[in-house]
C-alpha cells in the first residue's frame, strides 16, 4: 500500500481565497487550495511552506492548524492519502506562476469566496466538501473527514465519505 502525506494551505484575504488551477496528466485541468506531497522526512509545515511558494511565489510567515484532515483510501488501487490544511495567518511576495517544478500549477488567483464552489465545482469532493465546509463556518477544531475511493480510471471514480 503507497502511503502519501499531503499538506494543503487556505490564503484568504479581502473574501478571497487563493486557488491554483492543475493540469493533470489527461490534460483536464481542475483547482485546488495550493500544496502538494511531503517529501519523506519533511515535517508537514516545512513542506507546505515549500509547496505554496513554489506554486504561487508567496512564502508563508506563519500558519495555524491543522484546521481539518482529509484521509482517503482507494485500496483496490493500492494508496492511501493523508492531507494536513492549515490556515496561513501571514505572507509575503507576489502572487506568480511557473516555478513549480512539477509542472502542474498553470494558474493562480484569489477566487471571491462566492464563487468558489463555481471553481471548485470539477475537483474531488474529498477537497470540495471540507473547503465548502471551512469557506461557510470558518471552524479550527480539526475537523477528520474520512473517504473510500473505487474505481478503475478518473472517469469511474467513486468518492464515498465514511
Amino acid at each position: 500500500m503507497r502511503a502519501w502525506t499531503v499538506g494543503s494551505g487556505l490564503l484568504e484575504v479581502d473574501g478571497q481565497l487563493l486557488l491554483v488551477a492543475n493540469r493533470r496528466r489527461d490534460g483536464r485541468i481542475d483547482w485546488t487550495p495550493p500544496g502538494g506531497v511531503i517529501d519523506e522526512g519533511e515535517d508537514v509545515l516545512a513542506g507546505l511552506t515549500r509547496e505554496v511558494e513554489e506554486e504561487t511565489g508567496l512564502s508563508v510567515t506563519g500558519w495555524e492548524g491543522p484546521v481539518y484532515r482529509v484521509e482517503a483510501e482507494h485500496a483496490a488501487a493500492g494508496w492511501t492519502m493523508q492531507v494536513e490544511v492549515h490556515r496561513a495567518t501571514g505572507w509575503t511576495g507576489e502572487l506568480r506562476v511557473g516555478d513549480d517544478p512539477d509542472g502542474i500549477v498553470v494558474d493562480a488567483r484569489f477566487v471571491p469566496v462566492a464563487e468558489c464552489d463555481v471553481v471548485l465545482a470539477e475537483t474531488w469532493q474529498l477537497i470540495t466538501e471540507p473547503v465548502g465546509a471551512w469557506l461557510a463556518e470558518r471552524f479550527l477544531d480539526d475537523r477528520v473527514y474520512r473517504y473510500r475511493v473505487d474505481g478503475a480510471d478518473r472517469t469511474s471514480l467513486v468518492v464515498t465519505r465514511l
